[in-house]
């Protein structure tokens, strides 16, 4: 595919290095809902084929090399993009994020170095509801310059937008199968503290710990990470069709369509296309909703080995 041309596109942003500890790997898959004793192997270090969960990687951006929290506004107040506006990171809302897995993440970064290296592909202008800055972000060994994983997300500027950009093009829509029900569907209950335990992963946004942002921002009060939720439903989605094997996952990406409320009940509809690429893995399509409310996650699309069927729950 040929690369996109445009203002800020190919554009890098300074390459920092990135660390974590076995005990950042525990806590992560604490957070996201890995349960005992099937999946003992993401929460104790001692088990023979301990690892760490494959998504962990999308916490990096924030957390750098930190061990102690840190003031979350100044650092997302990123480096301007030559040939564009300058945003507010103030007034940005994740888009859609996704991930590729190219090689296994170590339980522990010790004894290496890895950075992520980031770069603009493109800026897009969607009038007066705002703009779509769409960004690659590498985890990369800095000795041998091998690529982990390779992390796409868009993030929307509301009412940043009729700066005279292009429009982009058309969003490419994975929906679920419409004739036929989930082959699979799992249920979460979030807490009033789920965001509280998620957010020592690194993310350290006020939005999701005190009600003041919230409030502001329309919500009512703190809301749950849309990376909470995207994580949550990777996990579902590698347990219940990949064995909880990292080996088993390739791709995983999802579009965030609404807020999730601390104490909401999510729900994964899972379903399995049988659309598989060249070296087995099979593309599953799922959503995540909240019961008897609205959907929250859209457009979740994995790349699985499935590795055994089980029977839905509904």
């Amino acid at each position: 595919m040929a690369e996109q041309k445009g203002p800020g596109v190919g554009f890098e942003f300074p390459t920092f290095p990135v660390s974590w500890m076995k005990r950042d790997v525990l806590l992560f898959a604490s957070s996201i809902g890995a349960t005992y004793p099937d999946e003992l192997h993401f929460l104790y270090e001692l088990n023979p084929k301990f690892a760490a969960f494959p998504t962990y990687p999308i916490i990096l951006p924030f957390k750098h090399t930190d061990q102690e929290v840190i003031d979350f506004y100044a650092r997302s107040n990123s480096t301007p993009i030559e040939g564009v506006p300058k945003f507010d990171t103030k007034h940005v809302l994740d888009g859609e994020r996704k991930m590729e897995f190219i090689k296994p993440l170590p339980a522990s970064s010790e004894g290496r170095r890895f950075e992520i290296r980031s770069k603009v592909l493109g800026v897009y202008d969607k009038g007066k509801p705002g703009t779509v800055v769409e960004t690659e972000q590498r985890l990369i060994d800095a000795d041998s310059g091998e690529t982990y994983t390779r992390a796409i997300g868009s993030g929307f500027y509301v009412g940043q937008g009729e700066w005279g950009g292009p429009k982009g093009p058309k969003t490419v829509n994975f929906p679920p199968p419409s004739d036929k029900k989930p082959d699979a569907s799992s249920t979460f209950q979030t807490t009033l503290e789920t965001a509280l335990l998620y957010r020592l992963n690194g993310d350290y946004n006020p939005l999701h710990a005190t009600p003041e942002p919230g409030v502001k921002m329309g919500f009512g009060g703190p809301i749950i990470h849309g990376l909470f939720s995207w994580n949550l439903s990777a996990h579902e989605v590698l347990k219940t069709f990949g064995g909880s094997d990292p080996a088993n996952l390739k791709e995983f990406q999802a579009r965030f369509a609404a807020p999730v409320k601390p104490a909401d009940k999510l729900i994964v509809d899972m379903w399995r296309t049988g659309e598989k690429d060249g070296q087995g893995f099979e593309e599953v399509r799922f959503i995540v909703r909240v019961e008897g409310g609205k959907t929250v996650l859209t457009n979740g699309r994995a790349l699985v080995k499935v590795v055994g069927k089980k029977e839905s729950k509904l």
